[in-house]
């Protein structure tokens, strides 16, 4: 695929109480996306719906969501020859990465969400990233998301992006 595979990684949208609409800075970025991931706390299933309005999206079970969001606890997926792996909650800051290796063994990188903390980092051939929340942001300076690009099995670009001033 030319210029690779545009993805934009999102968690804890925690609707409808956060959102309640797609916000215009995320819409923004979801305009040029080829493929969506949703690390969980959907909370209602019309987000999905607005959100595959832009791009098809892959959806992981938040502990917030309800039987009506349909949605495996974890994924495992592969996007232009990179092996993806997405959970909610990936537990405590100790071990994370042994952790998430453990249970995504053949994974290059793993997305998840839970605590609305903005992370991206790498150790032993695995890259854990968590694009915080767009519109619950806790203790941090603004809400985000993430954008990631696939070409060749490779991620190219890993970034985490404000979306509320």
């Amino acid at each position: 695929m030319e210029d690779g595979v545009k993805v934009v990684a999102i968690s804890d949208t925690h609707a409808p109480r956060r959102w309640r609409a797609c916000p215009p800075r995320v819409a923004e970025h979801l305009r040029g996306a080829d493929v969506i991931l949703h690390a969980g706390d959907v909370c209602v299933p019309s987000v999905l719906a607005e959100l595959a309005a832009y791009a098809p999206v892959h959806v992981v079970k938040g502990n917030n969501d309800g039987p009506d969001v349909v949605a495996p606890e974890t994924l495992e997926l592969t996007l232009d020859g990179l092996r993806i792996g997405m959970i909610h909650d990936s537990g405590p800051a100790k071990g994370r990465l042994a952790r998430m290796r453990r249970r995504f063994p053949h994974a290059d990188l793993v997305v998840f969400g839970h605590s609305h903390i903005p992370l991206d980092e790498s150790g032993g051939g695995l890259r854990i990233f968590n694009p915080g929340s767009p519109t619950d942001r806790r203790r941090q300076p603004h809400g985000t998301l993430g954008l990631l690009t696939i070409e060749d099995g490779a991620l190219t670009r890993a970034e985490i992006v404000p979306v509320t001033p």
